[in-house]
């Protein structure tokens, strides 16, 4: 294995069509642009520089977030946190709604099942995952790659906990990377604002701006009983942020299709987005449904709400991108240009791909309602139902692991069993009656899209109706209990299938279900596109060199811009947001009702104070939490959010409409210090004493 620990990189020749072009790129910290990007920015950052800032970004879930203090703090979003704050919560004592404010480090709480990591080196593993892929094709091609996978994820981690390894696709198979993590399991809730300081203006300003939301929090990562030593942090700036300087958001977005040929977009405007956001729409609807039907079905429901709404806004963004008509026509432009650069190849990946579509068309919607996992789209099996898919791992769990681990489902690999377990077995709070809500969302659903008469359906529902199902597995099961849950898993396949749990029996019988459409998608459209894939990268290389960025995936990666507003038709904004402009969009009413507390410190906080900026920055899903930092390394804000116009990111950078929107550290040091009075954090970050009273203007 040839290692590449952040080598410097020199300036890169760009090629016309397919290279990237100004802020443009979501970039590994192997193959960052140093040159271009001072040249961009008028900046002078170097390999130290990018060394400080990798070792200060943390992967939170399935959320980005930054070390700012010598302690272990750490901020990200406070939608991050969410799923925390509501675990950490009771009807009777609603954090959401208080605000959690600790008033020391002894008051702060794990949150259950989190896990954040940072990442420390970075292995190039291309030679040896195509030769595990030669001469094999379907699923032999498929679970020969895993296989290898997580042998090398296990030759590099063994099974120490406090390191997790991942073997990464880069350039759809172009190239395949080791990531390595320093993990800490114990993650504690250090501080959290009311959630209505975050999320003010509710959906209606939801990808939009501007904004005026103070949607961060902090959480602090502990080892042994006590908070982690992390000199490498970055410093933190309370300051106003300047128009027009220059900003890095360095963070681990979700996924983008930018890669993707014009036969494969197609296939995503015209099956996938459609499928899943109908059914999401539906979800949604039946999810506000319960929230209507008292204070503590509001409780229950509102994470769930925002996070289905976060879905639909994106899908509606990227539903745009595709039936542009000048947005697809600059990917046709830069396509055909790499197919005329790539001619007289022995092999024509364009063609393969086209001739995979028709199957991914017929095979995405059982795919997606009974496997999930397509890398297409958004759909979830059971609705996101935890109780199912705790059942589904405990019984994929136990049939997996009576297997060599080279031939298991890749997720259940001997390098991987330590993040199943550790979401199996926390301690988090499920509701029966949102369990049910889900579970019966899904069996309708999967009804209605693969009809009455298909035999997958038959199996699913037998002779029940989704209603009854969903009611008799959600009240018989006890997988609510992770003792139970323990068990289960521990006892192995016997205990699995001598369990007299509901749901777990159910699971049993549709699995093999479920496997066999894995397995016919896997032959018919995952191997061959990874192929062909494999091909497009090759040409891609040959033609443009290394100045092309991979697709995100979930993976850390630094992209930068500045702090500018657009002035596009449908986006026409300014910058900044100010608390002055808070206080003027409020009308008392939900969604612009301030959060009690920080109304109840207006007179504190100064008017003229930026809340949330806008930045030219390269962002999408995932980036949620992602520190903004300047030029000094100073973290400066934290992403949030990004425009309605900015989900077209997932297919391709546009400069005229591409903005991250961000909380400030300026809007973040008001809260901890005007509002909820969180000193002995003030004082952690270096911030200067609290300033006197002031009256701001009315």
């Amino acid at each position: 294995m040839r290692h590449l620990l952040f080598a410097s990189v020199a300036v890169l020749a760009f090629a016309a069509a397919s290279s990237a072009k100004a802020e443009e790129g979501m970039w590994t910290y192997d193959n960052f642009p140093i040159g271009r990007a001072n040249q961009t920015l008028g900046t002078s950052i170097d390999q130290a520089w990018l060394d400080k800032v990798r070792l200060s970004s943390v992967k939170f879930g399935g959320c980005s977030a930054g070390v700012i203090s010598g302690q272990g703090l750490v901020m990200t979003n406070n939608h991050c946190v969410a799923t925390c704050v509501a675990n950490l919560s009771t009807p009777q004592v609603q954090y959401a709604d208080t605000g959690f404010t600790p008033r020391s480090r002894e008051e702060e709480l794990k949150c259950p099942g989190a896990t954040a990591e940072i990442l420390t080196e970075i292995v190039d593993v291309t030679a040896r995952l195509h030769k595990a892929g030669e001469g094999l094709d379907g699923q032999a091609f498929t679970q020969a790659r895993e296989a290898e996978a997580g042998r090398i994820e296990t030759e590099a981690c063994g099974t120490d906990p406090k390191i997790r390894c991942q073997v990464v696709s880069l350039y759809r198979g172009g190239q395949f990377k080791l990531y390595k993590y320093r993990k800490y399991s114990d993650v504690r809730l250090a501080w959290a604002p009311e959630d209505r300081a975050a999320t003010f203006g509710g959906d209606l300003d939801n990808f939009s701006f501007p904004r005026f939301a103070i949607d961060a929090a902090f959480i602090r990562l502990y080892e042994d009983g006590k908070p982690v030593e992390t000199p490498t942090h970055f410093t933190w700036n309370p300051n106003k942020p300047t128009e027009g300087e220059p900003v890095f958001v360095t963070g681990n977005p979700g996924a983008t299709q930018r890669l993707l040929t014009q036969s494969q977009l197609m296939t995503i405007r015209d099956v996938v987005l459609p499928m899943d956001q109908l059914i999401a729409s539906e979800l949604r609807g039946r999810l506000i449904r319960y929230s209507e039907e008292g204070e503590e079905q509001a409780f229950i429901a509102m994470d769930p709400i925002v996070g289905v709404e976060n879905t639909y806004k994106r899908g509606l963004g990227r539903m745009r991108a595709l039936t542009d008509p000048a947005f697809m026509a600059t990917k046709a432009e830069a396509e055909a240009d790499f197919r005329a650069r790539a001619a007289g190849g022995q092999t024509d990946p364009w063609a393969t791909l086209d001739g995979v579509q028709p199957l991914a068309r017929e095979l995405y919607a059982p795919m997606a309602l009974l496997e999930g996992g397509t890398g297409m789209g958004t759909t979830s099996v059971a609705g996101g139902s935890s109780l199912f898919q705790w059942a589904r791992a405990i019984v994929r769990g136990a049939q997996e692991r009576a297997k060599p681990s080279d031939q298991r489902l890749a997720e259940f690999a001997d390098s991987r069993l330590p993040g199943v377990q550790s979401s199996l077995f926390a301690e988090r709070p499920t509701y029966a009656a949102l369990e049910q809500i889900r579970l019966e969302w899904w069996l309708s659903k999967t009804r209605e899209w693969l009809t009455v008469d298909s035999p997958y359906v038959r199996t699913l529902l037998g002779k029940e109706s989704p209603e009854n199902l969903s009611a008799r597995l959600i009240t018989g099961t006890k997988l609510a209990d992770p003792a139970v849950r323990r068990a289960l898993w521990e006892g192995g396949l016997p205990a699995v299938q001598a369990s007299t749990d509901p749901l777990i029996q159910y699971v049993l019988a549709i699995d093999a279900d479920a496997r066999a459409v894995r397995a016919d998608w896997d032959n018919k459209v995952k191997a061959p596109t990874d192929r062909a894939s494999e091909q497009l990268a090759a040409a891609r290389f040959a033609a443009y060199g290394d100045a092309v960025y991979p697709d995100a995936t979930g993976t850390l990666r630094l992209t930068y811009g500045r702090v500018e507003g657009t002035d596009v038709p449908g986006q026409r904004i300014a910058a900044f947001t100010t608390f002055a402009g808070l206080w003027d969009r409020a009308t008392g009413a939900e969604p612009f009702n301030v959060a009690p507390k920080l109304l109840a410190a207006r007179d504190r906080i100064d008017p003229n104070a930026v809340m949330n900026m806008a930045v030219s920055s390269d962002t999408i899903g995932g980036s949620s939490g992602s520190p903004a930092v300047n030029a000094k390394g100073e973290i400066i804000g934290a992403n949030f959010d990004s425009t309605v116009l900015t989900q077209r990111n997932a297919y391709g950078y546009d400069r005229n409409v591409n903005r991250s929107v961000i909380v400030t550290t300026q809007a973040v040091t008001t809260a901890l210090r005007d509002v909820y009075g969180m000193d002995h954090l003030i004082q952690e970050l270096g911030v200067s004493a609290p300033k006197p009273a002031r009256r701001s203007r009315r």
